[in-house]
């Protein structure tokens, strides 16, 4: 279920928050104010909803803090994780692929800082704001060639190269350097995994536990570490 509805929950926001982030960070500080000024900000619990598939298409986001799943629903009802998207990055954005709901649910993979707009001021931003739109369409197309290239994954790679490369991906985008090696900086389960490489939480459960015996990874209570980052690349080369 989405969370309570919006409304601001946090104090006055600094302009800092948004100049280092591509899509503002061509602005002027007084233009920034103004962004921020129209804007609703929020903090999410982990695992709530912060807007679902098919709803209205009302507000577009920007994650400050946090980390977010994007989850389609099949025609069968299945649930499949098709990304994962870390802070500093747009979502929401269904006015720029030129809908009126939206194409998947966002659902907070941590406790996520987050702030919003109405749908309404997203062609004013278009407009008015150098940058908004060049970050906004370059952040699209990277999300579709992720989503093809892991398409391209499930057609040609068997379960064990797909999860090597997922694993990859997520260290990549969120990883953080602990004793052991490179966490993924989010809470994780097998079955998240499995959703991710289009399998069974039996069959990852299999390719992982192999894996740790061999010093490749470490997973225990929703947390995967990367203990040998080449191993794993071999591994997502077949």
């Amino acid at each position: 279920m989405v969370d309570a509805p919006h409304r601001k929950t946090l104090p006055r926001l600094d302009e800092s928050l948004l100049t280092h982030l591509p899509p503002f960070s061509r602005l002027e500080k007084r233009q920034i104010r103004v962004i921020l000024d129209q804007a609703s900000s929020r903090r999410y619990d982990e695992g709530v909803a912060i807007f679902e598939e098919a709803h209205p298409a009302e507000r577009f986001y920007m994650l400050l803090d946090g980390y977010v799943r994007v989850i389609r629903i099949t025609p069968n009802g299945e649930q499949i994780t098709a990304l994962h998207i870390p802070a500093g990055q747009l979502l929401g954005m269904a006015r720029a692929i030129g809908r009126d709901t939206y194409p998947a649910t966002a659902m907070t993979a941590s406790e996520s800082l987050v702030l919003s707009w109405p749908m309404h001021l997203w062609d004013s931003f278009i407009r008015d704001y150098d940058g908004f739109a060049t970050e906004t369409y370059k952040t699209v197309g990277q999300r579709l060639g992720e989503v093809h290239n892991r398409v391209i994954e499930m057609a040609t790679q068997q379960v064990e190269q797909r999860v090597a490369n997922a694993l990859l991906r997520l260290i990549n985008q969120t990883g953080r350097k602990v004793e052991t090696g490179i966490e993924i900086d989010f809470p994780i389960t097998r079955q998240d995994l499995s959703e991710l490489t289009a399998t069974t939480l039996h069959t990852v459960s299999r390719v992982l536990s192999g894996w740790e015996k061999r010093g490749v990874v470490e997973s225990k209570r929703k947390r995967i570490t990367v203990r040998d980052p080449h191993a794993l690349m071999v591994l997502s080369q077949g």
